[in-house]
């Protein structure tokens, strides 16, 4: 690990995990890969000396679609164990934003200090003469170095945005202005002379970690004309949990309804989100495969959630046994 200087200043953990902030284009083919450290990162913001002191963990440098449940428990040790020191008030995560609301999520459900945890990327690789990773890395600085942002859990913070784990949701392939909560709208913005607040998120809950893995849980899409055989292979592959990507409020047709069924009778937790990207699920529609007769059948509504953040509240919430009852209010939390 390395420091920066300045002793008066707050003192951050800055853990680099990868993603597109830490990648340049490779001459020999033209295309961005993993270049970059942390400490390589902090070096081209030069502005960093004036707001916090950044000890750097160069965790990993992999694109985020290497991310995943045993890469999160390693990260969530790491952070909660730099929390539980006296002398770091922060932790600043660099990461790919393909997976990053995935991540920020799964930490803030299982993270327990109060202290600030940020998130940042960048929609540019660093060898672009745009590139965002600099600006990124210095407004996530700034918001973990305000007091404000204690208790508000894992935030999100892209292009001078602050965003909760829990409703944010990349939203562009490559504009730098990607990540959005939807209806729940910014928690806060970072400007020039300020970092502002304007809400904290009252849907937020906790599920420790009880061991080192968890449990399989899959999504399967619903699609005209799906057949269920996707859902079949899931089961088959060992998933304890279903997470189906459904239509609208919540519904499927006959054949997939056919598929889950047989799914719950085999003692498997299946969840219904869906693939509209604002809005609940509920038990609204009373045809084979409508959401009234997925609940009579037993399934959980994911209520607001995305399929893939549903998927991880489900593993970490199958990490105990609990009824179908007892899932549905942790979805409803």
């Amino acid at each position: 690990m390395t420091q920066t200087k300045s002793a008066e200043l707050p003192l951050c953990l800055f853990i680099a995990t990868g993603g597109t902030i830490a990648m340049q284009i490779d001459p020999a083919t033209s295309a961005p890969v993993p270049a970059l450290s942390g400490s390589d990162l902090i070096k081209v913001v030069p502005d960093m000396a004036n707001v916090a002191r950044l000890e750097v963990n160069n965790l990993s440098n992999v694109p985020s679609v290497e991310m995943g449940p045993a890469r999160w428990v390693q990260l969530h040790q790491v952070i909660e164990s730099a929390l539980a020191r006296d002398d770091i008030v922060a932790v600043l995560v660099s990461h790919g934003t393909d997976t990053l609301e995935e991540t920020a999520w799964f930490l803030d459900l299982t993270l327990t200090s109060r202290k600030p945890v940020a998130l940042i990327g960048a929609q540019r690789n660093a060898s672009q003469s745009d590139f965002d990773g600099p600006r990124n890395l210095l407004s996530g600085a700034r918001v973990c170095c305000t007091p404000e942002s204690a208790g508000k859990g894992v935030m999100v913070i892209l292009n001078d945005q602050i965003n909760a784990a829990r409703e944010v949701s990349k939203t562009h392939t490559a504009d730098v202005e990607s990540f959005h909560c939807g209806d729940a709208g910014l928690l806060g913005r970072v400007d020039a002379d300020r970092v502002t607040f304007y809400r904290a998120s009252c849907r937020r809950q906790h599920l420790p970690l009880q061991g080192g893995s968890l449990h399989r849980v899959d999504i399967v899409p619903m699609y005209a004309g799906a057949d269920g055989a996707l859902l079949r292979a899931a089961v088959q592959a060992g998933a304890r949990g279903l997470v189906i990507q459904a239509l609208g409020a919540g519904n499927v047709n006959g054949e997939m309804y056919a598929a889950i069924v047989e799914a719950l009778g085999a003692g498997i937790a299946v969840v219904i989100a869906s693939r509209v990207p604002r809005g609940r699920v509920r038990p609204l529609y009373g045809f084979i495969g409508g959401g009234s007769t997925l609940q009579e059948a037993g399934v959980i509504f994911a209520n607001d959630l995305s399929p893939q953040k549903a998927r991880i509240l489900l593993m970490l919430a199958l990490q105990s046994p609990r009824s179908a009852a007892e899932l549905q209010a942790i979805f409803d939390r």
